[in-house]
C-alpha cells in the first residue's frame, strides 16, 4: 500500500499514482458503497498527471499491483505485463538485459515508454544505455495504452509504462524475501519503512536486493545489487518534502543475441539449435551497468483546491559491453556461424523536472479540474563503440576457446549524443453531470546533437511539435461508461542514417472507442477498446549490421478487452485478448503492406487465482494462467512467421501464520510450467530469440 500522511488527503499524488483513493460522497454513491460498507476504489493517475477514477479516464489503462506482481513471482518489469492484453513482453525471449515492451505493436525499444514516478526513465534508444528497475521496488505498474507525449512530451504512440516506487510510510512495517530456484537462482531482499520522530514528521523507507543466476544460456551469468533510500519530510500541514536515490550495480548482465530462423524455427541441414546455446565467446563475452538515480518531489498544498509540485531526477549510467555474436551461416552447407563483434563504452547523464499546478474549481455547473506544468530533460551520452569479427562458430557442436590472433577489431566509433527538450502543457478535465471532457494541448521545443569526438562532425536537429489530447466519457447509472478520444505523440531520437544525418522525429496520431464497465457495488472491471494509430518517420534497421532508415509510415489498429473480477470471496479472475494489425502502410524499403514484426495478431491471457479459508488447507493459494500468443511476422518482408505458442504458469502458497508462524508465507512460483520449447519472435531471417525455458522459484517471506 503506498504512503498516505496522516496530515494529507492524497500524498503524495506524484509517489502513489495507483493509490487507494476513498470516494467522495457522490462517487462512493454511485458505486453503491452501502452493499460492502467502505468502498474504495484504485484509480489512476499516469494518464491524466492527476488522480482520475478508472471510469472517468477517455483512454485503455491497465494496473498490476504489487500484490499481483508478487503472487506470480515476477523478477522484470516485462514478466509483471505478461497478463496484460496490447502488452508484447516476449520481444527478445529469455533475455533479461533489458525491459522491451511492445505496446499495440510499436517496438520503439525500452526507452521510449518507461516512467519512473512521473519522470522518464532518461536512457539513449540509440546506445546500449537503457535503464531498469526491479520489480521488488514497485508499488504498481501502469500501462497506458495509445500516445501520452501531450503530458511527458516525447513517447511512443503505443503508450507508456508508468512505475510507481515503494514510497515511506508513517507506520512501521517491512518485509524480508529470500528466494532460489532453478539455473541457480539466488535472491535477498529487505523493505523498511516507518516514522524517525516521535511527531510523525519524517518518515523513511529502505528497500535493497542482491540477485544472482545462472542464465538459460551457457557460459552467461545475470547479476544484480540494488538499494533504494528514500525520506519524506512533513515540512508543515501543508508542505511536503521526499527525496529519494536508486543505486544499482550489474557486474554481469546476461545474454543478449539471437540465432537464425532456419536452424530455431525449422531445422538447418537436419538439426535444431539447442535454445541453451550460446553464440559468443567465453572470456570475451561481457555486459556491466552500473546507474546512480537521485531526486526529489515537492508538494505544497496553497488550499483545499489548488496544488503545486515539482519533481527532479538526476540519473548518471555506466555501461560497459563485449559481444560477439552469429550473424548468419557461413554457407547453406555448413554447421557455422558466421561470427562478428560489437562492443560499446558509455556514460550517460540525464537531468529531468517536471513542475505542475492542479487547481480544482467550478464554474456553475461545471466542474473543472485544472493542470499547468512546465517539463525539462536533457541528457548526454558519451559512446565509445569498437567493433570487429570473430571466428565462425558450429552452433551444434561450440567449440570455445580461439586464439587471439584470430580476431579483428577495428578502431572504434567515438560519438557524444544530446538532446534536450522543453515543453509546456494545459489539460482541463471537465465535469459537467454524467459527462466527463478531457482537453490538453503541449507544445515542445526539441534540440539534438549527435558530435563525431574524432572529427568534431555535428549532426543537429532543432524542432518544434505540438501534441493534443481530447476526449470524452458519459458515466451511466449502471457502472458503464462509454468513451472517444483522439491524442497524438511524437518520438524524437538520436538514430542517423547511412549519411550520419539525424532522422526527423516520428509522428502519431489514435483514435480511440471503448466501453468500461465497473459494476455497482463491487471493485469489478471489464473494458473493451477499439483503436487506430498511425505513425510517420518510422525509423528502423536490420539488426544489427544496417544503418537505420525512415521507412515510412506505419498504422496499427486493433481491438483489446480486459476483464478483472472477483468471482467469489476466495476466486478471483483476470483475463485479457488483443487483436493487433500492425501494418508498414508506406515503405521505401520493399515491406509496403506487410505485416511489422514483434507484433502478436492474436494474444490472449487468463489467471485465476483461488484462497482456502476453511477447512485443513486455510491459508493456501493457488494461481494458474495461461498465455497465448499467434501471428507473429518473423521478417519485414513477411517471408516467415513465428509458430504460435501456449505457455502455462502457476503458483502455490502458504500463509504460515497458520502454524503460529505471524507474518511468513511461503511460495512456489513455476513459469512455462510444461517446459515449452519455443521461438518468441525474430527480428530477422538471421535473428530470432529463444524464449524461456521452464523457471521455478520457492521463496519465503516475512512481513511484519
Amino acid at each position: 500500500m503506498p504512503a498516505f500522511s496522516h496530515r494529507f488527503l492524497l500524498k503524495p499524488l506524484s509517489a502513489a499514482v495507483l493509490a487507494a483513493v476513498t470516494l467522495p460522497a457522490a462517487l462512493a454513491q454511485e458505486n453503491d458503497a452501502t452493499a460492502l460498507g467502505t468502498v474504495t476504489v484504485t484509480a489512476q493517475q499516469a494518464a491524466t498527471k492527476v488522480v482520475t477514477p478508472y471510469r472517468e479516464t477517455p483512454q485503455s489503462v491497465s494496473t498490476i499491483s504489487q500484490e499481483q506482481m508478487a503472487t506470480r513471482g515476477v523478477s522484470t518489469v516485462q514478466r509483471a505485463t505478461d497478463y496484460t492484453p496490447g502488452v508484447y513482453s516476449n520481444q527478445v525471449g529469455a533475455s533479461n538485459r533489458f525491459d522491451y515492451l511492445v505496446l499495440r505493436g510499436f517496438s520503439d525499444g525500452s526507452l521510449s515508454n518507461t516512467f519512473l514516478d512521473g519522470l522518464k526513465v532518461m536512457g539513449d534508444a540509440n546506445s546500449h544505455s537503457s535503464m531498469r528497475i526491479d520489480p521488488w521496488f514497485l508499488d504498481s505498474i501502469e500501462v497506458v495504452r495509445g500516445p501520452a507525449s501531450v503530458l511527458y512530451g516525447r513517447a511512443s504512440p503505443g503508450g507508456v509504462v508508468a512505475l510507481n516506487s515503494k514510497r515511506p510510510e508513517f507506520e512501521p512495517g517491512g518485509e524480508l524475501r529470500f528466494r532460489v530456484g532453478n539455473n541457480n537462482q539466488r535472491s535477498a531482499a529487505f523493505d523498511l519503512t516507518g516514522p524517525l520522530d516521535a511527531e510523525r514528521r519524517v518518515a523513511f523507507r529502505l528497500t535493497g536486493i542482491a540477485s544472482a543466476a545462472d542464465a538459460q544460456f551457457d557460459h552467461v551469468e545475470e547479476q544484480r545489487y540494488a538499494i533504494a533510500p528514500r525520506l519524506t519530510w512533513d515540512i508543515s500541514d501543508a508542505t511536503s518534502l521526499t527525496l529519494e536515490a536508486y543505486l544499482q550495480d550489474e557486474p554481469e548482465g546476461g545474454y543478449h543475441s539471437g540465432v537464425p530462423y532456419e536452424g530455431a524455427v525449422v531445422p538447418h541441414n537436419g538439426r535444431k539449435i539447442s535454445n541453451t546455446f550460446f553464440d559468443g565467446e567465453p572470456g570475451y563475452d561481457a555486459y556491466e551497468r552500473t546507474q546512480r538515480m537521485f531526486g526529489y518531489s515537492l508538494e505544497h498544498h496553497f488550499n483545499d483546491d489548488v496544488t503545486g509540485r515539482q519533481l527532479l531526477r538526476y540519473l548518471n549510467s555506466d555501461v560497459v559491453l563485449n559481444q560477439p555474436y552469429g550473424f548468419g551461416w557461413v554457407s547453406p552447407t555448413s554447421n557455422e556461424l558466421i561470427r562478428y563483434y560489437s562492443g560499446a563504452d558509455e556514460s550517460l547523464d540525464a537531468w529531468t523536472v517536471d513542475n505542475l499546478l492542479e487547481a480544482r474549481f467550478d464554474s456553475g455547473a461545471v466542474a473543472h479540474t485544472l493542470l499547468v506544468g512546465v517539463d525539462y530533460q536533457r541528457r548526454e551520452n558519451n559512446v565509445s563503440w569498437p567493433s570487429g569479427a570473430f571466428p565462425s562458430l558450429d552452433a551444434f557442436n561450440p567449440i570455445y576457446g580461439i586464439d587471439p590472433s584470430e580476431i579483428t577489431f577495428y578502431a572504434p566509433t567515438r560519438e557524444r549524443h544530446e538532446i534536450e527538450q522543453t515543453g509546456v502543457y494545459l489539460q482541463d478535465q471537465i465535469a459537467v453531470d454524467n459527462w466527463r471532457f478531457t482537453l490538453g494541448g503541449r507544445y515542445d521545443w526539441v534540440n539534438i546533437d549527435n558530435t563525431n569526438l574524432d572529427s568534431e562532425d555535428v549532426s543537429s536537429l532543432d524542432d518544434t511539435q505540438f501534441s493534443g489530447r481530447a476526449g470524452v466519457v458519459y458515466l451511466l447509472d449502471n457502472g458503464l461508461a462509454p468513451y472517444l478520444s483522439y491524442s497524438t505523440a511524437f518520438t524524437p531520437t538520436s538514430f542517423v542514417d547511412e549519411s550520419g544525418n539525424l532522422l526527423a522525429p516520428m509522428e502519431g496520431e489514435q483514435w480511440e472507442a471503448g466501453l468500461k464497465f465497473e459494476p455497482p457495488g463491487t471493485q469489478d472491471r471489464y473494458s473493451i477498446a477499439a483503436f487506430h494509430i498511425s505513425q510517420e518517420n518510422v525509423a528502423t534497421k536490420e539488426q544489427p549490421t544496417a544503418p537505420y532508415r525512415a521507412v515510412g509510415e506505419i498504422e496499427s489498429q486493433g481491438i483489446e478487452l480486459e476483464a478483472q473480477t472477483q468471482l467469489t470471496d476466495n476466486l478471483s479472475l483476470q483475463a485479457g485478448y488483443a487483436f493487433t494489425d500492425i501494418t508498414y502502410a508506406r515503405s521505401d524499403d520493399g515491406n509496403q503492406g506487410n505485416r511489422a514484426i514483434y507484433a502478436p495478431r492474436h494474444q490472449a491471457s487468463v489467471w485465476g487465482h483461488y484462497r482456502v479459508d476453511t477447512g485443513w488447507l486455510t491459508g493456501a493459494d493457488v494461481g494458474l494462467g495461461v498465455r497465448y500468443y499467434a501471428d507473429i511476422a518473423a521478417d519485414r518482408a513477411n517471408t516467415e512467421t513465428v509458430p504460435d505458442y501456449t505457455l502455462v504458469d502457476a503458483t502455490l502458497g502458504y500463509d504460515m501464520g497458520q502454524l503460529g508462524l505471524t507474518g511468513v508465507e511461503a511460495r512456489l512460483n513455476v513459469s512455462n510450467l510444461l517446459d515449452k520449447e519455443y521461438v518468441a519472435s525474430c527480428n530477422s531471417l538471421e535473428y530470432c530469440y529463444f524464449g524461456a525455458e521452464r523457471g521455478v522459484t520457492a521463496s519465503v517471506h516475512y512481513r511484519f
